[in-house]
């Protein structure tokens, strides 16, 4: 089968692989002139099954305005009218209760765990290296009620059999050394041993170099401006570059996605929520992250990638801009100088932004659509590499009218219909 993937993200790339080892006629379209080069460029560093979980919970919205009010605040939102933003916060407002966030994390966790598996079985079958690490992740927390507030999320993680420790002060120093140098600035924490690290851009670069070797084409440099359709299938894409045809189309633009969904009368509520992050050189190898380090307060990741250490956090809502604000990288500068002040050389720091494609309830849409040979898999927010591994087997399993090895139910477009 022919098949068209649209999008050279992590999601894309990892799924143009898994359908040319199926022996599909793959074609990767990428609008950047090379791989990885947008969202899944400078991500946070996390393949976080464990840290599966939607931003709409309980006591979200009075957090929201919390947040809004902090001075290194993890929400900014940037005053602008935007029909899309308004549903799309109604909708995330409508998941902000108890049994929303259960149904939600379930589905999360369920896609995130098997994404898990897919990943350790195709390091053994590739051998891939991105500057991996298998330590997993430890929730720092700065105050004793978040400490005490952890009985839900641990309650879940039970549920869903997700390996967790509760740790003291020193047992956070047990696994993060270089936090001894900062012990009055926290109380505990929560490791999840299952979490993996490493660099995505280097992940995804790798991918679609094996994608090719496996027989798809990799067509960069490409834009796509719309997607043809007869009313019953898709029938081609018009790009600056002229007409495409396949039998099968893949749809892998994260944030982007709706903007060629929408002319064909297909919604989905996904919406581009900035990220920022700071990439720094390790000066000090004693005074830097073993794995990943999420301040919990300010909801800032902090990992260690081969001789860097990546920091990203923020959640702004601000549309499609890609403007760069002072105000954030002084936010991701004051958290790893706070946490880990020998680490790195804050004055070498590249600092970046991406857009995350989130859903109102932080599941992903992934699988087919009204249109038999239109295929998604998008809406991934910030796991788009926890979940990558996973979701390309997904897909190319239906694709291929293969019965997945996960319940889909509750990862679809169904859901919002």
């Amino acid at each position: 089968m022919k098949v068209l993937v649209l999008g050279g993200g992590v999601i894309g790339a990892t799924a143009a692989y898994e359908l040319a080892g199926e022996g599909h006629q793959v074609s990767l379209i990428e609008r950047q002139p090379g791989p990885a080069l947008e969202t899944s460029y400078a991500n946070a560093g996390e393949v976080s099954p464990g840290y599966s979980a939607p931003w709409a919970g309980p006591g979200v919205p009075l957090k929201a305005v919390k947040w809004l009010l902090m001075q290194h605040r993890p929400l900014v939102i940037r005053p602008h009218f935007d029909w899309h933003l308004v549903s799309w916060v109604l909708a995330m407002l409508r998941n902000c209760t108890g049994a929303r966030y259960e149904l939600n994390k379930s589905r999360m966790v369920r896609l995130a765990e098997y994404s898990r598996d897919c990943m350790v079985a195709l390091r053994a079958a590739t051998g891939i290296r991105y500057d991996e690490r298998m330590q997993g992740t430890l929730q720092l927390f700065r105050t004793q009620k978040q400490l005490d507030g952890t009985a839900s999320d641990t309650a879940i993680l039970d549920r869903y059999g997700v390996a967790y420790q509760l740790l003291s002060r020193a047992g956070c120093i047990e696994h993060e050394p270089a936090l001894a140098r900062v012990r009055d600035k926290f109380v505990g924490g929560l490791r999840l041993p299952g979490d993996e690290t490493g660099d995505c851009f280097k992940f995804t670069q790798q991918m679609a170099e094996m994608a090719a070797e496996r027989g798809a084409k990799l067509r960069f440099g490409v834009n796509i401006r719309s997607l043809l359709t007869d009313g019953k299938r898709i029938t081609g894409i018009v790009t600056d570059q002229g007409r495409l045809q396949a039998d099968a189309y893949l749809l892998a633009l994260g944030s982007y996605s709706p903007k060629l969904l929408s002319p064909l009368g297909i919604e989905i509520p996904v919406y581009p929520v900035k990220g920022y992050s700071i990439t720094l050189p390790i000066t000090d190898a004693g005074g830097a992250p073993e794995s990943t380090v999420m301040d919990e307060t300010h909801k800032v990741a902090l990992t260690r990638l081969g001789d860097r250490i990546r920091v990203g956090g923020t959640a702004e809502l601000a549309g499609y801009s890609l403007q760069l604000h002072e105000a954030r990288r002084r936010t991701l500068m004051h958290v790893v100088g706070d946490l880990f002040p020998d680490g790195g050389d804050l004055a070498r720091a590249e600092f970046w932004c991406g857009l995350r494609p989130m859903t109102p309830d932080g599941t992903p849409i992934v699988g087919g659509t009204e249109l038999p040979n239109l295929w998604l898999a998008t809406g991934h927010g910030t796991l788009g590499w926890t979940m990558a591994a996973g979701t390309a087997r997904v897909i190319a399993d239906l694709i291929g009218g293969r019965q997945p090895a996960i319940d889909m139910a509750g990862l679809t477009i169904d859901r919002y219909r």
